[in-house]
């Protein structure tokens, strides 16, 4: 069966409803973020995990970045070493910037690592699903390993159109940029992947 394609612009509300739907389900679906294309999941739902693996020809799970609604959600799922990191979110977020975090202790047995990778988007239809979802989301790109990312709604329709769920789409603008991640789990902000945003950009807000 081929995915359905979902228009974010014709009608808001009943796409997110369906990915709400979906990611309850276990379902693996594609979606537009503030940077480019994602494979959208619950990172909790073992098979949803497994069946984005497959998609992209991982063999297991390499910390694919989790999407929150706010900093209050965050505070469930990673530990802050100072109240100063918490200021720096609030400033950065929400913003094509993702960031490293020490998981805590529950969050590491569940996801068998001690730190992950958490943005807040600042894209409306992801902002407003993840307000309904009151739970993380996953995002990677929508691509096979070591290939490159895809964003035209068509081509992605063509290539995983019989591998996923649902496939929302917008006319939109959308950016061929990858969100920029920092890792915060040692103080400093320190630059792992330069994406939209420059780290520069980001120092400035320390």
């Amino acid at each position: 069966m081929k995915a359905e394609i979902i228009s974010i612009d014709k009608n808001l509300r009943e796409a997110v409803i369906l990915a709400k739907k979906n990611y309850l389900e276990g379902k693996v679906f594609v979606y537009p973020t503030d940077t480019i294309y994602g494979f959208g999941a619950n990172p909790f739902n073992d098979e949803a995990i497994q069946r984005i693996n497959k998609i992209k020809g991982r063999e297991k799970w390499k910390r694919y970045i989790l999407l929150i609604s706010s900093i209050e959600y965050l505070k469930k799922y990673v530990e802050f070493d100072s109240e100063k990191h918490f200021d720096y979110l609030l400033k950065i977020w929400p913003n094509p910037v993702s960031v490293i975090f020490r998981l805590n202790s529950e969050m590491q047995k569940i996801f068998n690592s001690e730190t992950s990778a958490f943005r807040i988007p600042n894209h409306r239809f992801c902002k407003i699903l993840l307000q309904e979802l009151k739970m993380p989301l996953i995002s990677t790109s929508v691509n096979r390993t070591d290939e490159e990312p895809l964003n035209d709604p068509q081509l992605i329709f063509e290539i995983f159109g019989s591998e996923v769920d649902s496939i929302f789409q917008t006319k939109k603008k959308s950016y061929f940029l990858a969100s920029t991640l920092i890792d915060l789990t040692a103080g400093n902000p320190r630059l792992i992947r330069e994406g939209k945003i420059k780290f520069d950009e980001l120092l400035k807000k320390i």
